[in-house]
């Protein structure tokens, strides 16, 4: 019996739905913004920032879209560090789920399904 984790199953339906976007954490205005391209607009996207070693740095931010076509959210705080970078929407009844470990320093883009295997 092969047991697969709800998160492989979320990570399989990105990967079906084409999902893959560029994020940017701006740390002076405190602004995550995130470009989503692939077969899903959901009307909020959580972006979960966790620290491997420090859970008390974890970061979860609620990104909503914006009249450009991006999701915006606002952070609480500066973000730096390694970090994973996990990114939660819906689409029809089904969650879906991008994953990715980062070194994230301010203002850099960072490329979020990346790694496509269709």
């Amino acid at each position: 019996e092969i047991r697969i984790s709800q998160a492989q199953l979320e990570q399989k339906l990105a990967e079906r739905l084409q999902l893959h976007g560029e994020l940017v954490l701006d740390n002076t205005t405190g602004v995550a913004s995130l470009s989503l391209q692939g077969n899903s607009k959901p009307q909020q996207i959580v972006l979960n920032l966790i620290s491997p070693t420090q859970p008390e740095r974890d970061r979860r931010v609620i990104l909503q879209p914006a009249a450009d076509g991006q999701y915006r959210g606002q952070m609480l705080d500066a973000v730096s560090g390694r970090r994973f970078v996990e990114l939660l929407g819906q689409e029809g009844s089904q969650n879906w789920r991008l994953f990715e470990e980062e070194n994230i320093t301010d203002g850099q883009t960072i490329l979020i399904g990346d790694n496509p295997s269709y």
